[in-house]
């Protein structure tokens, strides 16, 4: 699970509790203008997600860490998919981040609103 906050310049996802350890990971702080979209979908969840680099999955139970895929470098935290989210990032080290919140909606309109 992680959680988002913000200030004038930067979105801060911060990752709780024992999601810590298993995504090797405390925080990623995002300029806003880094951010292109926020959204859900279920295309990301197939059976391949990539290469961890470093990262945990437990089939049905958490993915969490970096993942590489397509030459591409995706952050994931998710234990439960209805409440991930996608956000696309340009010029990041993340292509994307795949993260479960607390409130789908209620961060995705933030994160759009910049």
């Amino acid at each position: 699970m992680v959680a988002v906050t913000s200030n004038e310049h930067e979105f801060i996802f911060e990752i709780l509790r024992s999601h810590k350890f298993w995504a090797f990971e405390n925080k990623i702080r995002v300029p806003k203008d880094k951010i292109i979209r926020a959204y859900q979908s279920n295309a990301e969840f197939t059976f391949w997600i990539g290469w961890k680099m470093p990262g945990t999955q437990l089939p049905w139970v958490i993915t969490a860490g970096t993942y590489i895929k397509k030459r591409k470098r995706n952050f994931w935290d998710v234990c439960n998919k209805k409440n991930a989210i996608i956000v696309e990032l340009k010029d990041s080290y993340y292509n994307k981040l795949i993260i479960e919140v607390e409130n789908p909606k209620v961060v995705m309109n933030e994160l759009d609103r910049k």
